[in-house]
């Protein structure tokens, strides 16, 4: 599978600044980000995908936007995939207001209030990514699916760091890394 880092949203471009949490709730991306979603469908046009899973925050729905309407593929709303908790960035956008907002996409299985209360501890996205490797692996067409995902989730599932906009595989039948190592 191609695991995508969403592009540039609000919140990254004032905390790569400040290192400081800007309070910005489910931000949308940046000029920037909207830029680098568009060179990712350019990219990734010749790949054999047949699936995009999305995390349900604003800046992936918006990443994968440009990537689905080239290839012409049906988009996934997962939010298994979704950021660790931790910022202000990982409070989203309620159900109701996202199926509004997004028509194309089903909503209809995710909870009203998707993400959670308390912040996650390193331990338990690890575990979320490896739950969800276990499930694209047990599927036979793993290869041809996109994740658009998060930093910290990419990072627990591969133990890479990826910058906004960039990509990487990922084989979800090869053993996970060993360690992740979180320095947000």
């Amino acid at each position: 599978m191609i695991l995508l880092r969403h592009g540039q949203s609000a919140f990254n471009a004032i905390f790569t600044a400040t290192r400081r949490d800007p309070g910005i709730i489910d931000p949308g991306l940046t000029e920037l980000g909207v830029a680098q979603a568009e060179q990712a469908a350019e990219a990734l046009a010749g790949e054999p995908i047949r699936r995009i899973i999305v995390s349900p925050y604003t800046r992936a729905l918006q990443t994968a936007a440009p990537i689905a309407r080239r290839l012409g593929v049906p988009v996934h709303v997962n939010p298994g995939v979704r950021e660790r908790f931790a910022f202000s960035c990982d409070v989203g956008t309620p159900r109701s207001d996202l199926a509004a907002a997004w028509p194309a996409h089903d909503f209809s299985h995710i909870d009203e209030v998707w993400w959670p209360g308390l912040e996650e501890t390193a331990a338990e996205i690890v575990g979320r990514a490896a739950l969800f490797r276990a499930e694209m692996a047990a599927l036979p067409d793993w290869a041809q699916t996109l994740v658009v995902s998060h930093w910290g989730f990419i990072l627990s599932l591969t133990g890479s760091s990826v910058g906004n906009g960039q990509w990487l595989r990922c084989d979800p039948a090869a053993p996970a890394p060993a360690q992740v190592v979180w320095h947000p």
